[in-house]
């Protein structure tokens, strides 16, 4: 099994809450993109949020509205062993140092775990002394929560930390 590398953070002095998925799949490693399938729901959530069709924007652009609303994202691993996309053929994880964070982010109110192998590392967040909160991934996995039903957890959160419109 090839070693995988995972990709860099999304973060500046402006971000004030970091959502961390588990690791990104093959089709965001291919595109170098965060949340680069097109059935994942993550970039419909914030465009429903922000009342933005990020979904019809290009990757960069997505990144400038990301951080200009002060969301981090990034991943709590930063490489591991795996065949496929999915969170339960993760094998030798790499955690990445989350120590950076706080100094890399003076704003930072909160972390979210984007699904549940993200916020299995909840007590490394925790120690960071912000809140952490566990959002229902938006991999198509996730099948049993609803659009809507996720869409209200995300908001419950992105409210917390202002970062509604």
């Amino acid at each position: 099994m090839n070693r995988l590398q995972g990709l860099p953070p999304v973060l500046d002095g402006r971000t004030r809450l970091l959502v961390l998925g588990s690791f990104p799949g093959v089709a965001s490693l291919r595109a170098q993109q965060y949340y680069g399938h097109p059935q994942n729901q993550f970039w419909k959530i914030l465009g429903v949020l922000w009342g933005l069709d990020l979904v019809g924007q290009t990757y960069e652009e997505r990144l400038v509205s990301v951080r200009a609303r002060g969301l981090g994202i990034w991943d709590v691993y930063s490489a591991c062993e795996r065949e496929g996309s999915l969170d339960t053929a993760i094998r030798q994880p790499e955690l990445n140092d989350f120590s950076r964070v706080l100094r890399e982010c003076p704003t930072l109110r909160a972390i979210a775990h984007n699904g549940g192998e993200s916020f299995r590392h909840a007590k490394h967040t925790q120690a960071l002394g912000l809140p952490v909160y566990r959002l229902p991934s938006t991999s198509p996995a996730n099948a049993s929560w609803s659009f809507e039903r996720k869409r209200l957890a995300w908001q419950e959160v992105f409210r917390f930390a202002d970062l509604l419109a």
